[in-house]
């Protein structure tokens, strides 16, 4: 029954849609529809005009498309807690003071890497500042590969030409110069007294000596005794008067020497750097005759200490497994 009754109904739907003046009826009305909005804003338009509500509107309108005026910044509230800025793009590194320095050096090496370099030969001498000495003065762990990575820029830097050179690289060459500088250091000459004795101090291991060099018939005297009851030893006795030996003096100086520490060889070997450099103080040509001898620098070897758990200063107790 109710399946009987909608066809029914779908069929009356489609005759009527199959009219031919449906489709022209639909379309009238369409258009009176939109013949009824147009009188009616035209009506509103004119209604508007005459009432002189049109320009507040229009003024309305022209304040909503005009641009936001500009912002005042003295008046906006700053944030109370800014995040701060590191200073250097190294400040969070262990090694942020010699990360920067290193930094500086890798850009003016870029910038004046087509300056003209001057041979090794002719670079000024200059006393660079160790690995330890930069650890001690920053107070940071610089590891040796880095330090030599940086080494390796600074004398690039140096060999530039003096008249090429400018101030930023010298500034930044500066903070790597120790600050005794041992090429340009002097030595104080030694003097010779009014009794014509010249005075010389020579070390080895822990001892001390100093000698007083005269002229005279090559008379030696060590702590108030002669040569031989000092040093029984030969080899410490040559050891004492090689200076002499070296450049035939022998017989023709005094020597009164007091040494104090050590034992005898290192109180020998510390009294010839003593006697040489008195030496010196009286005839200095005749140093390049005591370099070559050996008797102008000081020995700096000493004997190494001993280590805790080991029999001496490497040799360890004999391991037994069982």
């Amino acid at each position: 029954m109710m399946a009987a009754l909608g066809q029914q109904i779908t069929g009356a739907l489609r005759g009527s849609c199959r009219r031919p003046g449906f489709r022209r009826g639909c379309q009238a009305s369409l258009e009176q529809q939109f013949q009824t909005l147009r009188l009616d804003s035209g009506a509103n338009q004119k209604r508007l005009m005459t009432t002189g509500d049109y320009s507040d509107y229009q003024r309305a309108a022209e304040e909503q498309i005009n641009a936001a005026p500009p912002l005042d910044l003295n008046s906006l509230r700053l944030a109370k807690h800014a995040r701060a800025i590191p200073v250097s793009p190294s400040y969070f590194s262990r090694q942020s003071q010699f990360n920067d320095s290193y930094i500086v050096l890798q850009k003016l090496a870029q910038s004046f890497k087509n300056l003209p370099r001057i041979p090794t030969s002719d670079v000024e001498r200059v006393n660079w500042s160790s690995l330890e000495n930069i650890r001690q003065v920053l107070g940071e762990p610089i590891r040796a590969s880095d330090y030599a990575k940086c080494m390796k820029l600074v004398k690039d830097l140096h060999a530039i030409h003096p008249q090429l050179k400018v101030k930023s690289v010298v500034d930044a060459l500066e903070f790597f110069k120790h600050h005794t500088q041992g090429f340009t250091n002097v030595a104080k000459p030694i003097p010779i007294d009014k009794f014509g004795r010249a005075v010389g101090v020579g070390k080895r291991k822990s001892s001390v000596a100093r000698a007083w060099v005269v002229e005279g018939t090559g008379e030696i005297i060590v702590n108030g005794k002669t040569l031989a009851e000092a040093f029984g030893r030969v080899h410490d006795r040559e050891s004492a008067i090689w200076a002499l030996r070296a450049t035939d003096r022998v017989d023709k100086y005094n020597v009164w020497a007091v040494v104090e520490g050590g034992g005898t060889t290192g109180q020998a070997e510390a009294l010839t750097l003593a006697v040489a450099k008195g030496l010196m103080a009286h005839e200095p040509a005749l140093k390049p005759a005591l370099r070559r001898a050996g008797c102008v620098t000081r020995d700096p070897r000493k004997v190494e200490r001993k280590k805790a758990g080991h029999v001496k200063a490497r040799k360890s107790p004999t391991w037994v497994k069982r």
